[in-house]
């Protein structure tokens, strides 16, 4: 009841291993440095993009080369069905990735996929993993331990930090996730919000039909089953799973503890 299996369809995660083991489906948060920490990042390297300093033009990357975007034609269409493109001369640069001007990456662990776009003002942490045709948007702060799948969204003001996103993931607006995972096609109103510490000391429990469950972890904010969605301006209590295909409405915090497929939160 409480599997990755029972959240989530695992077959096109390229991170599927994460889950490799795990009893509970909030395991894989305890794997997940150990993880990342174990990836081998291509290293993005070219003069204009320095460390913590916004970029000062927009650089392409394709092909595991990093280049100016000076004499390319970029076509700013929907990175998540694979509309953005670059070309140069006339030829196109398949599954090219734009960082725009203005984006800040920091530490030298950072993915990227193809026809990732990463907008003006967003703000990337080592490690961190982009996946394909995805959109991390302006003013985003991703701040380490995040890992996507392919055409997921990191959106405008939304702030990430040690959660995972399965395929077409979308946090598109103003959100926050903290020690969460979404599963494929969950997504987020805008304003919703992950808490994921207790006030008061002592792991995270997990409220179950049949009793508490102690999580392992100090902090533990949402887990969202495939196809799962929040309202607007929602909030989750520590330790929030919501099963495949739940509604969390508009305004309500979700209580903590395991809530099955399909429920509705009023």
């Amino acid at each position: 009841m409480l599997s990755p299996a029972s959240f989530f369809d695992l077959s096109g995660f390229a991170h599927r291993a994460l889950f490799d083991g795990c009893v509970h489906v909030w395991d894989a948060l305890k794997n997940l440095k150990s993880c990342m920490n174990g990836l081998d990042y291509a290293p993005l390297a070219h003069p204009r993009l320095q460390d913590g300093v916004p970029l000062p033009c927009h650089l392409i990357l394709h092909d595991g080369r990093v280049e100016e975007a000076a004499g390319c034609v970029i076509t700013w269409g929907d990175a998540l069905k694979g509309q953005l493109r670059v070309t140069r001369d006339g030829h196109e640069l398949a599954g090219a990735s734009v960082l725009m001007a203005g984006a800040v990456l920091i530490g030298n662990r950072i993915g990227i996929g193809k026809g990732v776009l990463i907008e003006s003002g967003a703000l990337i942490k080592e490690p961190a993993v982009i996946g394909d045709y995805t959109e991390v948007r302006q003013g985003a702060y991703v701040r380490g331990y995040c890992l996507t799948g392919s055409r997921c969204v990191i959106g405008h003001a939304t702030e990430v930090k040690h959660s995972v996103f399965l395929n077409d993931a979308k946090a598109g607006h103003f959100a926050y996730l903290g020690d969460s995972i979404l599963g494929g096609g969950a997504n987020l109103g805008a304003g919703t919000k992950f808490a994921n510490l207790r006030f008061l000391p002592g792991n995270v429990q997990i409220k179950t039909a049949s009793g508490p469950l102690d999580s392992g972890l100090r902090k533990l904010g949402a887990i969202l089953g495939d196809r799962a969605q929040t309202g607007c301006n929602s909030v989750t209590n520590p330790g929030t799973l919501l099963g495949k295909d739940c509604l969390l409405l508009p305004n309500v915090t979700a209580p903590s503890g395991f809530h099955p497929p399909k429920s509705v939160l009023r």
